[in-house]
């Protein structure tokens, strides 16, 4: 009776260790595509925000379906680079939302607010997965599909739609160059962010340098600070108090700097440039929000810093003749000496202050930060530590906040996020 109650007993037990096996397989194999769904939605707002489309809210140019197009591209190609089932996905949906409204050929009506933090969401589908013994029951093929939804965060104008009144933005690593909000090309009068919203004040995007859009637009950032080159004994006597437009002042970098390059010295302003410095806090919209470093002169460190930063014997290089733009990589890329990158060190993230009000003359006069600049800096000045940028992003949360709520971070202007939409 043992033998014949143990037979009965293992068939079931071989029967549910069977089962067990198919389910876990399924299960890794749902793991894998909620992954390559995630990456997939990740990468496609990254494409979103380095392209500048937030900085267009209102598509004046009519380039959101330019950038759509190149963040489905990119989506597909970073879902298929992951294998679900030791296999590539079956199906890659890509969706585009705007209040609600999903959009998936890339044609957007007018009066939509896709520039205003833009969504993407991703479907990753792999079908006829293998299975191991669910087959002797049934011949059917099994399936698995994840989704993922990411956004571009942009804080400009967010009082016009946010429920809790204008959202700041605290981007990390940004570069310790504070420019004055006031923009050196469209040079009539214009800031880069309205004071009393955060909203941008020449949206746009210029390609080929037509328009008169931000998005696009080419100057040099100069130091305000008299004395060239300058030892750093010597502080910052500036060239006029408000700053000009296009200049910098050097902000007050807090140690230590988390990480930095092999090629900077242990200056803390240069290691702050040459490396990503996490522990230096820009607090957007508050009274107060960050120091200025009026002790130094920031050109000497700013020329050898920046040309360590972008590799200035063969940096990559932007392509403002298309929209989106195309970052070339230089032949000192550390990844690949040719061919088209997504991410480069050439990309900087610097902060925009209030500069109605002349700077107050001591060591580290308290500022207020109003927005932050997104430049791609296409080469260093070995003389005097200027820098030839060209504007990717620009991101405004005025300088009105009050009680600011929890800031989403990022080391860009316009940080990307996983979010569940409503």
């Amino acid at each position: 009776m043992t033998m014949v109650l143990v037979a009965i007993a293992m068939v079931a037990i071989i029967a549910m260790a069977a089962l067990s096996i198919d389910v876990v397989t399924l299960y890794l194999a749902r793991e894998e595509a909620q992954r390559s769904a995630d990456a997939a939605a990740l990468a496609a707002a990254r494409v979103i925000s380095l392209s500048g489309a937030t900085g267009d809210p209102g598509d004046a140019t009519g380039d959101w379906s330019n950038a759509c197009t190149t963040a489905t591209q990119t989506a597909q190609a970073v879902a298929n680079q992951n294998a679900v089932g030791n296999a590539a996905a079956t199906t890659v949906n890509v969706n585009f939302l705007y209040n609600g409204t999903a959009v998936s050929n890339c044609t957007f009506s007018a009066g939509n607010a896709f520039g205003v933090n833009p969504q993407v969401k991703v479907q990753v589908i792999r079908a006829s997965l293998p299975t191991f013994f669910s087959r002797i029951w049934s011949r059917n093929t099994n399936s698995v599909s994840a989704t993922a939804t990411a956004e571009a965060f942009n804080s400009s104008g967010s009082g016009a739609f946010a429920p809790n009144g204008i959202v700041p933005v605290n981007p990390r690593c940004v570069k310790p160059w504070i420019i004055p909000n006031n923009d050196p090309v469209n040079n009539r009068g214009n800031t880069f962010v309205n004071l009393g919203d955060g909203s941008i004040t020449n949206p746009g995007i210029q390609v080929n340098g037509a328009g008169r859009g931000v998005i696009g637009e080419t100057f040099t950032l100069t130091s305000a600070c008299a004395g060239g080159r300058g030892r750093r004994g010597r502080g910052c006597n500036l060239l006029s108090n408000p700053p000009a437009a296009g200049s910098y002042i050097p902000a007050a970098v807090v140690t230590p700097v988390s990480a930095y390059p092999s090629c900077a010295d242990d200056d803390t302003f240069q290691e702050a440039i040459g490396g990503c410095d996490q522990n230096t806090q820009y607090a957007c919209g508050v009274s107060g929000g960050a120091s200025a470093d009026l002790a130094i002169n920031p050109a000497r460190d700013t020329s050898a810093a920046a040309q360590c930063l972008i590799n200035n014997a063969g940096p990559d290089s932007l392509d403002t003749s298309s929209f989106p733009y195309r970052i070339q990589a230089g032949t000192a890329n550390p990844v690949i000496t040719s061919g088209v990158v997504t991410s480069s060190t050439s990309i900087a993230t610097v902060p925009i202050y209030d500069s109605t009000r002349p700077l107050q003359l001591t060591n580290n006069p308290t500022i207020t930060i109003v927005g932050f600049l997104q430049v791609f800096i296409n080469q260093a000045n070995s003389n005097n530590g200027s820098l030839n940028v060209t504007v990717l992003n620009v991101a405004g949360c005025s300088n009105a906040a009050t009680n600011p709520p929890i800031p989403a971070s990022g080391t860009s202007p316009v940080p990307i996020r996983l979010i569940t939409p409503p």
